[in-house]
């Protein structure tokens, strides 16, 4: 199946996720399955209504677009998660102040995992405050940041 790709899906839906009032923070195509899903956040949290509310607002639109040019396919309308990974400044702008848990490729600083506050993203690095004090780790070494999830 022939599909439009994910950038100029988003750029195209980003009013509409605007005007719902949540941002569409990743999206995929699973081909095997013939659908696209849109993952979408907003301030305080994802609920069931919102994205239902989602949905319909951008099925219409999606349908004008034609992403899979005339080909039937599923959309799905999820949040992205608690654990998701941040890929933007914007993601780690939001979390500013939130443990968060870092993993990385090959050690740095002896290390592979590191868990602390973030307190920046700077220049392509996340400074965390650790228990051991301040680091400062370069984004692409990072394989995946995310919140801390505490139980």
């Amino acid at each position: 199946m022939k599909v439009k790709p994910i950038s100029e899906i988003i750029a195209y839906l980003a009013p509409i996720a605007k005007d719902t009032g949540v941002e569409i923070v990743d999206a995929a195509w699973d081909m095997r399955r013939r659908a696209l899903t849109l993952f979408i956040d907003k301030e305080g949290g994802m609920d069931l209504v919102t994205c239902e509310a989602f949905h319909h607002a951008v099925d219409g639109p999606l349908d004008e677009l034609d992403p899979t040019f005339g080909a039937a396919y599923t959309l799905n309308c999820s949040s992205p998660g608690l654990d998701r990974p941040f890929r933007t400044e914007r993601d780690f702008a939001r979390h500013i102040g939130e443990k968060v848990e870092v993993h990385l490729y090959a050690p740095f600083e002896g290390k592979k995992y590191f868990e602390g506050e973030l307190s920046a993203f700077e220049e392509g690095n996340v400074l965390l405050k650790t228990e051991e004090g301040t680091v400062s780790i370069p984004f692409e070494k990072c394989s995946k940041v995310c919140l801390l999830i505490e139980v």
